[in-house]
Parts: C-alpha cells; sequence; structure tokens
C-alpha cells in the first residue's frame, strides 16, 4: 500500500515545486491579471501569461528548449518532425513560426491592414515627433553596453524602446535569440502600462499650461495652407512609394515594414482588394497572434527567466519605453520656442509604436485639463509614424550589428 502512495506522489509534480517555480506562476498570474482583469493588452498579455504558466509546469515538458538541443552538428539541426516528437507542441510551433521570423510580419500585415494613414498624412509635421521619440532606442543601447551587455544583445534591448512588440522579436530573433523570452515579455507588459507609463512620464515634463493646448484651435487661428486634394489617391500611393523609398535605404527592414505598407495597401484599394484586407486583419493576424502569445511565453521558464541579465532587461525596458516617451515631448516643447502655432507636447508622448492605445491615453490626458480638447487625430499623426519608424530602426539596428 505504501509503494502505491509513494508511486501516486511520484506521478504528481508535487516533488518537483521549487521557490523557482512558484514565482514564475506568480508572474504568469499577474499577466493575467493584467490581461483580464485590466485589460491592458489582452490579446497579448493573456495568451503570454498562459504560456508562462504551461511552461512552468514540472514535468509537463511544455518549455521552449535551448537551439542546442535541436542541433546535430556541422551546420544541421533536427527537422520539425523530431522536434515535434521530442519536445511538444510548442517548441514545435516556436521553431516554426517564431525562431524562422515567420510570425512578427504577419502580425504586421494585419497591423496595416488596421491603420488609416490619413491622420498623419493631414498632419505631416507631426510625424516627425514619432522619429523623435525613437530615441529611447539608441540611447538605451549605448547604455546597455557600458553595463556589460554585448552589441547584439543592446540592440535588442533598445528596440523596447520603441513600444513594438513584432518588432521586438522579430529583432531579437536575428540578434540575440537567447533573450527572447525576457525582452519580449519586457516590450509587451510595457506596451499593456502604456496607460500608466505616459502619464506618468508626461506629468513630469509637461507644464498644466501646455496640457491645455487645443489643436483644433490652433488650426482655426493658423490654417494650413496646403490641403490635399485628393487623400484616398494620396493613401493608395504612399505605401508603394514609401516601401520603395525605405527599401533602397533599409533594405533590412523590408520584412516588417514592407509587410505593414502591403497590409495598408490592400485596405485602401477598397473592395477589390477587400477580402484581403479582412483576411489579414481577422482571421489571419488572430491565428497569429494566438500562436506568438504562447511560445513567447513558453520561453520564459524559471531557467531562463531568473537570471541577473534578466533583471537588467526588464529595467532597460522601462528605461527605454520611458526614454522614447521624453524624447518626444521634448521634441515638441523644442519645437514650439520658434514657432507661434504650438503643439500640444503629449502629441510627442504618442511618438511609440502603441497604436492607438498611446493615442487614446493621451487625448483622455488631454481632456482632463480641458474638457473640449479632442487632440485624438493629432496624436495618430505621430503614433502612426512611430509604428514606421520602429520599424525603420529596426532595419537599421540589423544591418549595423
Amino acid at each position: 500500500m505504501q509503494e502505491i502512495f509513494s508511486n501516486l506522489f511520484e506521478m504528481t509534480a508535487f516533488g518537483a515545486i521549487t521557490w523557482k517555480t512558484v514565482l514564475m506562476w506568480i508572474i504568469a498570474f499577474v499577466l493575467l491579471y493584467l490581461g483580464i482583469r485590466k485589460k491592458y493588452e489582452p490579446l497579448l498579455l493573456i495568451p503570454i501569461g498562459f504560456g508562462v504558466l504551461v511552461a512552468n509546469f514540472p514535468g509537463a515538458e511544455m518549455g521552449i528548449v535551448d537551439a542546442s538541443n535541436i542541433e546535430l552538428g556541422e551546420g544541421r539541426y533536427k527537422n520539425l518532425f523530431e522536434i515535434a516528437n521530442e519536445f511538444g507542441i510548442l517548441n514545435f510551433l516556436y521553431y516554426s513560426l517564431i525562431k524562422t521570423g515567420f510570425l512578427p510580419p504577419i502580425i504586421f500585415m494585419g497591423v496595416g491592414a488596421l491603420t488609416d494613414f490619413g491622420p498623419m498624412l493631414r498632419n505631416l509635421r507631426l510625424a516627425f515627433f514619432g522619429a523623435a521619440a525613437q530615441i529611447g532606442i539608441f540611447s538605451v543601447l549605448i547604455g546597455a553596453i557600458l553595463l556589460g551587455f554585448n552589441l547584439n544583445e543592446a540592440a535588442s534591448l533598445g528596440i523596447i524602446g520603441g513600444a513594438d512588440g513584432p518588432t521586438a522579436i522579430y529583432t531579437t530573433i536575428k540578434l540575440a535569440p537567447h533573450l527572447l523570452g525576457p525582452i519580449a515579455i519586457a516590450a509587451y507588459s510595457y506596451m499593456a502600462l502604456v496607460p500608466v507609463i505616459i502619464p506618468l512620464v508626461s506629468k513630469l515634463l509637461i507644464t498644466p499650461k501646455e496640457f491645455k493646448i487645443n489643436m483644433k484651435e490652433m488650426d482655426k487661428k493658423y490654417p494650413s495652407k496646403r490641403k490635399i486634394k485628393n487623400l484616398k489617391a494620396v493613401k493608395i500611393m504612399f505605401p508603394i512609394l514609401l516601401g520603395t523609398i525605405v527599401a533602397i535605404f533599409v533594405p533590412s527592414s523590408v520584412p516588417l515594414l514592407g509587410m505593414l505598407l502591403f497590409g495598408n495597401l490592400v485596405k485602401e484599394v477598397g473592395t477589390a482588394t477587400s477580402r484581403l484586407a479582412d483576411a489579414a486583419s481577422g482571421p489571419i493576424m488572430n491565428t497569429a497572434t494566438i500562436f506568438l502569445g504562447l511560445t513567447v511565453g513558453a520561453t520564459m521558464t524559471a531557467e531562463v527567466f531568473l537570471t541577473p541579465k534578466t533583471l537588467g532587461i526588464i529595467v532597460g525596458g522601462f528605461i527605454a519605453f520611458a526614454f522614447s516617451i521624453t524624447g518626444g515631448i521634448l521634441a515638441v516643447k523644442g519645437y514650439n520656442l520658434f514657432v507661434t502655432k504650438k503643439i500640444n507636447p503629449l502629441i510627442g508622448a504618442t511618438g511609440l509604436s502603441a497604436v492607438p492605445m498611446a493615442s487614446r491615453v493621451a487625448n483622455e490626458l488631454a481632456l482632463k485639463y480641458n474638457s473640449g480638447n479632442h487632440i485624438l487625430q493629432y496624436c495618430m499623426a505621430s503614433n502612426i509614424s512611430g509604428v514606421i519608424g520602429s520599424a525603420v530602426a529596426a532595419g537599421v539596428l540589423i544591418s549595423l550589428v
């Protein structure tokens, strides 16, 4: 009888549970709480949080294994059938969809199909503040190198400042795949915390008077002399021309930016390609998001996550995020020193790629200071520019590093 009970106990996971296991469960529960209860990016945090949870169930063998486990030597690797058979479904999905860099561009295609470049095209001067917000990427890159990260790791850490999950994942896959788990968690967690981080940084840098700058009143007082006569045609031409120009100067950004612009093109063409746009922004993107979230979460085993380097990534990611917001705000404040048509600095704070959440947060913040100050459409100009800017920045880093 004692032997039976002993066998039953060994069958369970109780004997394998450690403090590290419990800590990883707590992290998973926090991510799930933020996604379910707080509704912070639930489409991302819920799959990631659940992936972290299942990866840290003792004996379940759902965690992503190190690449050395699939190497056969002489540049040869186990095929996907062998990986699925030996390491399970999540490893199969990870090495076929994530490690190959397949899913991030697919998600970018869906984002493009959901994005309207109209606000940016109507307010091109505001688009420059999206570029200014990328300062967080390069400032943290330099800081990470000084702290002991190698160049590839520092570049992957810095890209968190772009506030774009797929971009961070794609860049890390190319430059520092061993850090994919913590960098992806940091990127998506801080994206989810945009409603907390933007107000925090903005209130430190923006005065009450600047919060109240009304963009619509400024437009009435200083109307634009240039109007787009055929916005529909411009919106169709824009992804084609921009894609061509960027491909010439930064070819390595094409996998991300090219798919973003393709998704936007099939959206803007209209009824002729509406089925493609619906597929890109609907079932394809949703499926990709599920697989991305689960597999990225599954990389977060206790052995990988609970290290000093991972903690450095978490801290560095927050600094990159805060620096990006700061760069956009300071760029607007500097611009306002030389012009009569002032810009609300909150528009600079939305130079992140967290679209449209960053714009909604900035708009709500402006309304708290002036109930009639709706700046959403202006914020979207900088916000959309930030998406493009982060993809280009990723391409630059991949090329240089």
